[in-house]
């Protein structure tokens, strides 16, 4: 008797030692991988949403899936990599113009503002008094604004760390979401098999599935509607004159994103450009701004989820607005596939009980 307890006792040791061990092989492997989620995430968010256009560029180049995997990575690279580019090379001469303009208005003093700067809504009015005080004043208004100043060029310096870095995780992700769909197959096999096992044979798929369709919601029915409707406000801000038409554009995409839409930036303008006496171009950004970003939010929007995604557009919406606020930019799709996933299991139990109520009725 003595002997079989000190067995149990035994095995119950060895087993929590190798449970122990395997929490610590888990928690390392978690750490090593975790520097590479960004890249993972974008090459799913890649992988899933051009899935499409990938195997086009399959069948074009006679299917030779190699082929059509690099040609599929050098474009998008090209495409992704430009505007990065612009961005990185705009920052920099911006740094050396303000160098440039520190060491001309130690000798020459600081010149006078633009006229166009003081007719910028809202932040206008305070650039031009902060300037003010700068040609009166420029010593003490350097030492009284020396925290903004300084908060100012550390975020500019991090924000194109940043930017190199996510442009880095871009174009890897995209490298593997190359390899991933040369190997769709034989990627996509194995996790079906690990979702039969793990919620069964019917439930295992459908969450695949959803997930997949969660992905491709967000990545071509939201961010491809924001990316339209940036490009046409950029188009229609510059067709009215406005200087700052990129910047608004940046703003719009960032509204549609987050599923506020273009209304707050095109009616500000508006207002401003009739304030300002520009009838006509308020007149004009207005009726642009009804037909052409309002219609492309709420009806290039639906139609591109639906066709895209499949999937009930609240669920993407709360999905996207939930996962942005707790996890940033790649929140959105974590966001949308969590509630996808969700939604796909509450369905499933949904029709199981109606299934076997019918059943016991009959």
């Amino acid at each position: 008797m003595d002997t079989l307890t000190k067995d149990n006792a035994r095995r119950v040791i060895e087993t929590a030692l190798a449970l122990l061990f395997l929490l610590i092989l888990l928690f390392d492997l978690y750490v090593v991988l975790s520097v590479f989620f960004g890249v993972f995430t974008y090459a799913i968010i890649f992988s899933v949403a051009l899935a499409g256009l990938f195997e086009r560029l399959v069948k074009l180049f006679k299917n030779k899936r190699g082929l059509a995997a690099f040609v599929y990575a050098v474009l998008l690279i090209l495409i992704i990599a430009m505007p990065f580019i612009y961005i990185i090379s705009v920052l920099s001469d911006y740094v050396t113009q303000v160098m440039l303009w520190i060491s001309s208005a130690k000798v020459n003093g600081v010149p006078d503002l633009p006229a166009w700067i003081a007719t910028l809504p809202f932040v206008g009015d305070k650039i031009s008094g902060f300037w003010s005080d700068m040609q009166t004043d420029p010593t003490h208004t350097v030492v009284l604004y020396e925290p903004q100043i300084t908060a100012a060029m550390k975020t500019l310096v991090s924000g194109g760390a940043g930017i190199v870095g996510a442009a880095l995780e871009f174009i890897v992700g995209i490298i593997v979401s190359a390899l991933l769909l040369t190997k769709r197959e034989q990627v996509l096999k194995p996790l079906y098999d690990t979702m039969r096992a793990i919620v069964g044979i019917t439930d295992g798929p459908a969450l695949v599935d959803a997930t997949g369709r969660a992905v491709k919601g967000v990545a071509v029915g939201v961010m491809g509607t924001a990316f339209i409707a940036a490009l046409a406000a950029w188009i229609g801000f510059a067709i009215a004159g406005i200087s700052f038409a990129v910047a608004l554009a940046a703003i719009t995409f960032f509204l549609v994103v987050i599923q506020v839409g273009p209304v707050l930036v095109w009616v500000p303008v508006a207002i401003w450009l009739g304030t300002h006496g520009q009838t006509g171009t308020a007149i004009f950004v207005t009726i642009y701004g009804i037909v052409v970003l309002m219609g492309i939010d709420n009806v290039l929007k639906p139609v591109l989820i639906a066709r895209s995604g499949k999937l009930p557009i609240l669920v993407l919406f709360l999905g996207v607005i939930g996962g942005m606020v707790a996890w940033g930019f790649t929140g959105m799709f974590k966001g949308a596939i969590i509630l996808s996933v969700f939604y796909t299991i509450f369905v499933s139990w949904s029709n199981r009980q109606k299934t076997e109520v019918s059943t016991q009725v009959v």
